[in-house]
């Protein structure tokens, strides 16, 4: 679950973690009143979307004067911020974040992710800040250290090499050491899967200040947490995607034409995959799951079926745990609010796979069978194609 930057850097003061002084603005009178708040000569106007990219999209205006700030509201607040995280449908911006204006000495890069390889907290720093940081592994990886921590918090050994990596001396180096330790504390207590200051910046009176924050939380974690989902912005979310949600479905909205129902995140990209081996594209990721009940897999086909981007749809269920008359039968539920407007191709296999298979046959419905995967793909293919 993502929540925006305000509240990540409200999170990290938590943790006593310095960040600017800021003021949320839902007008734009709001946000010419927090210049006043945060006194200063120079503020920066920031849009509140969930997507990276907000700078080269001109989301990021620095403003030295009240009629500066009143104008980059106005500007940025109703309008739709394309970016290479959003797509080209872009993200409206209903929300704005008024920041002190600061000195920049330097810029750095720095991250917490969850690394499975070692199951431990991994930091990955670079000095090239700023940046995106696909463009600096790309093009400078050596300016690139991921370091895994191994114990319950950062060593000073990591945390020493963490600082000549970036740079860092003398005091700052003990700064580093303590920034580190909050944001690995930060880190695991929130049940964060990333959490990214990009820029990490050194002022030009020698102090480190997370310039800007992004957290994501693990959703698997929220119930332990309900201070952070509070923060959840549902108008940030596909209403798609929220709805699934509040069915246990985990959906993914794509850019494709083949809708895809599967049990499974590993057969869920393997059907995507061959998709695109034959030619077209999944228009979703949607994996019904192990615990997966009539109701739910009805509203997943309503979904598939609302959908107008969607030109066909591949059903691939390999029974075990789910079964596949349950899958029947949430078909047959759908319909009846939400009739078969394109084509349907399905591979039932494993349990209950006859009487699945019956369910749907003697409801008279016009379904393509499919063997196999491979055969499934190029079903669905030519059926989105209307061949």
């Amino acid at each position: 679950m993502n929540i925006h930057e305000y509240q990540a850097k409200a999170m990290l003061s938590e943790f006593a973690l310095p960040v600017p002084r800021g003021r949320l603005a839902l007008t734009v009178d709001e946000a010419v009143a927090a210049t006043d708040e945060l006194g200063g000569a120079i503020w920066v106007v920031k849009a509140q979307i969930h997507a990276g990219g907000r700078g080269k999209a001109g989301g990021v205006r620095l403003c030295w004067s009240k009629g500066e700030v009143r104008s980059a509201a106005e500007a940025l607040l109703g309008s739709v911020l394309v970016t290479k995280q959003t797509g080209e449908a872009g993200k409206e911006v209903k929300r704005l974040y008024v920041e002190e204006g600061l000195n920049i000495a330097s810029e750095f890069y720095l991250s917490l992710l969850v690394d499975r390889e070692t199951e431990k907290v991994a930091f990955v720093v670079s000095p090239a800040g700023g940046m995106e940081i696909e463009e600096v592994a790309a093009s400078s990886p050596e300016k690139i250290l991921t370091l895994s921590v191994a114990g319950d918090q950062p060593s000073a050994y990591e945390c020493t090499t963490i600082a000549a990596f970036l740079g860092l001396q003398g005091s700052q180096i003990s700064a580093c050491a303590d920034l580190l330790t909050k944001l690995h504390r930060a880190f695991c207590q929130k049940d964060g899967s990333m959490l990214e200051l990009n820029p990490l910046i050194l002022t030009a009176d020698g102090n480190l200040v997370a310039l800007d924050a992004k957290f994501v939380a693990d959703s698997n974690a929220l119930y332990r947490h309900p201070e952070l989902v509070a923060l959840r912005d549902l108008d940030e979310e596909d209403p798609r995607e929220v709805e699934a949600s509040q069915f246990g479905l985990n959906y993914i909205a794509l850019d494709g034409r083949i809708g895809c129902m599967v049990n499974g995140a590993g057969l869920a990209m393997a059907t995507m995959d061959i998709i695109q081996l034959k030619g077209d594209k999944p228009a979703n990721f949607l994996d019904v799951g192990g615990g997966v009940t009539v109701d739910s897999v009805c509203e997943a086909f309503k979904l598939l079926f609302s959908d107008d981007h969607v030109k066909a749809v591949l059903v691939n269920i390999f029974g075990g745990i789910v079964r596949c008359d349950v899958i029947a039968n949430g078909l047959l539920e759908a319909i009846k609010t939400h009739p078969m407007r394109v084509p349907v191709v399905m591979r039932l296999v494993g349990t209950n796979e006859e009487e699945g298979r019956r369910l749907v046959k003697d409801a008279g419905l016009d379904v393509r069978w499919a063997a196999d995967l491979d055969q499934a793909a190029e079903y669905a293919v030519a059926a989105a194609r209307g061949e």
